[in-house]
């Protein structure tokens, strides 16, 4: 049967990589993100799990703070969904734990990387594929980096693809992110089949401990349904949002229509009527200098053009029928 205990769930991660007892589950996972030629080798964990930290159902965001052996300070987090300014805020988490370093009387050349890494179980940048972004102090002319201050990673979960059958094949890093999201659907003698190593093992250890733990159990599933709630709550708001904006542009679009339609519409009305205006003032002149002509030839006073032109096509046109008429009946 799986354990059903998914390790993005904020509970289980914290209990995961955040006790002292699974510290090397937590190097594993550092190792695999950072990819150093010199690998992490120990950790002190700053702020151990305790069960206090879950009292508050409202609080989604748990994260695993940690000085490794070579005195970088780390911030590891899982985010379930982004939310505005989350890459504000693991910026200013990177800078607290730089700043935080530097004692009364210290010296700056003692102070050591601080690195901020969020798995986040989204996409936040949507404009790419690239699973893993890694931000740094960079000169932008040289491409030279400063290193040894603030580094922010970000680990984009949904953006790999990866299949249970080529797990043994993929990398550290992919192998964790497999684990992030398929734990749970896994049995513990499954999981421990897949992933062998000892960091994996110590990880697996800890889902199994939650799952068997009536406590970690009620606790777990409490956590679980307050992120579900908070995620519908985003949804919700995201939605109505999305609708709001859909209807300002439809109310937007239908002013903007009718004014273009009727500008349009002006302006087409315009040309007909001056087209119209043209072809019967042509159709006038000529009948009016065709009514002077047979006037003439009917030895009749001759109107003036001005005001033949004054009179409607009607009349012009019945009076040049009748001068026609004339012309005939003289002529037989």
């Amino acid at each position: 049967m799986a354990l059903g205990i998914s390790p993005l769930v904020d509970f289980a991660f914290k209990k995961i990589f955040g006790s002292p007892e699974n510290v090397r589950a937590l190097i594993g996972l550092l190792n695999a993100v950072l990819d150093r030629a010199s690998p992490i080798i120990a950790v002190e964990i700053l702020n151990p799990f305790n069960y206090q930290e879950f009292e508050d159902a409202k609080q989604i965001v748990l994260d695993v703070r940690a000085r490794d052996d070579q005195g970088r300070s780390l911030n590891v987090e899982m985010q379930v969904s982004p939310v505005g300014g989350l890459l504000q805020r693991l910026n200013y988490y990177a800078c607290s734990l730089y700043v935080d370093q530097m004692q009364r009387g210290g010296n700056y050349w003692t102070l050591r990387p601080a690195i901020s890494i969020c798995f986040l179980n989204d996409q936040l940048f949507r404009d790419t594929q690239q699973p893993h972004h890694w931000f740094e102090q960079v000169d932008m002319t040289s491409g030279r980096r400063l290193t040894g201050g603030i580094e922010v990673h970000t680990i984009e979960l949904p953006k790999y693809n990866l299949l249970a059958t080529k797990i043994s094949q993929a990398s550290r890093i992919e192998q964790w992110v497999y684990f992030l999201l398929k734990a749970d659907q896994h049995e513990t003698a499954e999981l421990r089949q897949m992933f062998p190593a000892l960091e994996f093992q110590a990880a697996i250890d800890a889902i199994d401990r939650i799952a068997a733990k009536t406590e970690d159990r009620v606790m777990y599933d409490e956590r679980e349904k307050a992120i579900r709630d908070q995620q519908w709550l985003m949804e919700g708001t995201r939605m109505e949002a999305r609708q709001e904006g859909l209807q300002q542009g439809m109310q937007q679009g239908m002013q903007q229509g009718m004014q273009q339609g009727m500008q349009q519409g002006m302006q087409q009305g315009l040309q007909e009527g001056l087209q119209e205006g043209l072809q019967k003032g042509r159709q006038a002149g000529v009948l009016a200098g065709q009514i002077q002509l047979l006037q003439r030839l009917l030895q009749q006073p001759e109107q003036p053009l001005e005001e033949l032109l004054q009179l409607p096509t009607e009349k012009l046109t019945a009076q040049h029928a009748d001068l026609q008429s004339q012309a005939r009946l003289r002529n037989t």
